[in-house]
């Protein structure tokens, strides 16, 4: 596959990298951006955006990164918070009344950014039409009981996490979190990262392909397919089904806990500006805020009874055996393609990696990229 880009002086490593991931995985279009000290270092980008036509990769061309929209949603709270505008240890129901009923009076932002507020799933089944108006949503939610006792467990919430967290931010700012997402970070930095995708992007954007033999998920009832399908409403991991990943329709609707849109300079952009800023825009959060979002909050078996090996901060993936990043100044999150943003105020880079063959959850390629970051850094 046809590769293109750069890579500075010292960071030759990540262009190898990069280059070995089409030779040794079945790689289709990739991307992969990297920003050191609130300069990117490395723009990296090749192969097929649309396996159908050939339409090739661009330098701009925007991806579905499922979760990585959680990082989105996490720096917007995190923002608010450092502004004054929200506690995230106050109950949700300061800012959202309605939510304190069936067990969630005490429910804390912090407790939905570490996935220990008991609210995996909606037991509620609502079609698509009805998530993506946004206030059925809403009132399913103040009408759900929480499947444990908030705080005392943990287990991924998925698209949950960005509608209760998004409904705080809508709350507080008036605006929907995509909205309020380009309005404070997105249009100010320039990123082509988007929650909720503009129809003037989408004939730009790549479509995603599954990689021949990536396992199949559980069965519709199981919990983690209704955590990643909102009760079979979102297709997965089906792409070209109606309200599959690849559908229009869906990529231009709001799932703040699984729907963003981004190039990889986008992505790798968003956490540069949180941890460092770019060029001569400041840092959007503190170094203050950003000890207090990669405190560990969760970690160890969840209540499904699984252990990753994942750890996580208010909102973030914090560096794990499960996804390795720099260290403990590390905050990041992944997509179910094998997607991975982050950022790191101590060694202060932002990174990207984002591709449209679906090989699988936390697979080696974007791992490969950070392991020869951290090389180049010296560590």
């Amino acid at each position: 596959m046809e590769q293109h880009g750069w890579a500075d002086e010292g960071f030759g490593a990540v262009a190898d990298a990069f280059a070995r991931n089409f030779a040794d995985f079945p790689e289709l279009g990739a991307a992969t951006a990297v920003y050191v000290g609130g300069r990117r270092v490395a723009d990296l980008w090749g192969g097929v955006a649309d396996e159908a036509t050939g339409r090739a990769w661009r330098q701009d061309t925007p991806v579905p990164v499922f979760s990585c929209a959680k990082g989105a949603v996490s720096v917007c709270a995190h923002l608010l918070a450092q502004e004054g505008r929200l506690d995230l240890d106050a109950p949700v129901a300061r800012y959202w009344p309605e939510f304190a009923r069936h067990g969630k009076e005490a429910v804390t932002c912090r407790t939905v950014l570490g996935h220990r507020a008991g609210l995996p799933a909606l037991d509620a089944v609502l079609t698509f039409e009805e998530i993506a108006a946004w206030s059925p949503v809403v009132r399913a939610l103040e009408e759900q009981k929480p499947l444990w006792e908030p705080g005392t467990a943990h287990e991924y919430h998925g698209h949950v996490f960005g509608f209760v967290i998004g409904e705080v931010v809508r709350r507080v700012t008036g605006s929907t979190p995509g909205a309020y997402f380009r309005r404070a970070v997105g249009e100010p930095f320039g990123l082509r990262a988007w929650i909720g995708l503009p129809a003037e992007e989408q004939e730009a954007r790549a479509l995603l392909a599954e990689a021949e033999g990536r396992p199949a998920g559980p069965g519709p009832e199981h919990l983690l397919t209704r955590i990643v399908t909102m009760n079979g409403a979102l297709a997965f991991p089906g792409l070209h089904e109606p309200h599959g990943w690849n559908d229009p329709e869906l990529l231009g609707t709001e799932l703040p806990g699984a729907g963003a849109t981004a190039s990889a300079d986008g992505l790798a952009g968003l956490y540069a500006a949180a941890a460092t800023g770019i060029g001569d825009r400041q840092r959007l959060l503190t170094p203050a805020t950003l000890t207090d979002a990669t405190g560990e909050v969760s970690s160890g078996e969840g209540w499904l009874g699984f252990d990753a090996g994942a750890r996580w901060g208010s909102g973030f993936l914090l560096d794990s055996s499960f996804r390795p990043l720099l260290g403990p100044r590390s905050f990041g999150n992944d997509g179910a393609g094998g997607q991975l943003g982050f950022g790191d105020d101590e060694f202060g880079v932002g990174f990207a990696y984002v591709a449209n063959r679906m090989v699988g959850h936390g697979d080696a390629r974007a791992n490969r990229l950070v392991a020869a970051v951290r090389s180049c850094l010296g560590g």
